[in-house]
């Protein structure tokens, strides 16, 4: 699977211990940055995200900021993007089965780093279920731009 990673300053050690995990699983990884610790703007990483998956370029995203919120909410103002902010592996699966979230989003500051990427593996095998979640995922289609 072709996977787009990026956060902000606050979620950057966090991020490459996803991307290194992805990649040891077989995974390729576009990574749109940051690239070190240095104070950055989550929402220019958040619509990194969100359009690499949106264009096709990659299956699915993982957005990390401190909190995962607001990297969340930029990511999801992306027309297709259904993001997510997850905080173990329950709330992973059920965004994927449920939802058909295409991005997730991880707090650095709220999470562990083995739960994150407990979760990240969660994310990456559930699928969507379809059946009655199809009318409310159509519904929240219908709200974008």
């Amino acid at each position: 699977m072709r996977i787009v990673i990026g956060s902000d300053h606050a979620g950057f050690d966090l991020k490459n211990e996803v991307g290194n995990h992805l990649r040891s699983s077989g995974h390729e990884v576009v990574d749109v940055g940051t690239n070190d610790t240095a104070s950055v703007d989550y929402p220019d990483f958040g619509a990194a995200v969100g359009k690499s998956v949106a264009s096709g370029d990659t299956d699915l995203g993982i957005a990390v900021c401190g909190s995962g919120i607001g990297i969340c909410m930029a990511a999801g103002k992306i027309d297709g993007i259904r993001a997510a902010t997850i905080h173990d592996v329950t709330s992973a699966r059920l965004s994927r089965q449920h939802n058909d979230a295409n991005v997730m989003c991880l707090g650095q500051r709220f999470l562990g780093v083995q739960v994150a990427l407990d979760a990240v593996d969660a994310f990456i095998a559930a699928e969507f279920e379809g059946g009655r979640h199809c009318r409310r995922v159509d519904k929240i289609i219908a709200l974008e731009s």
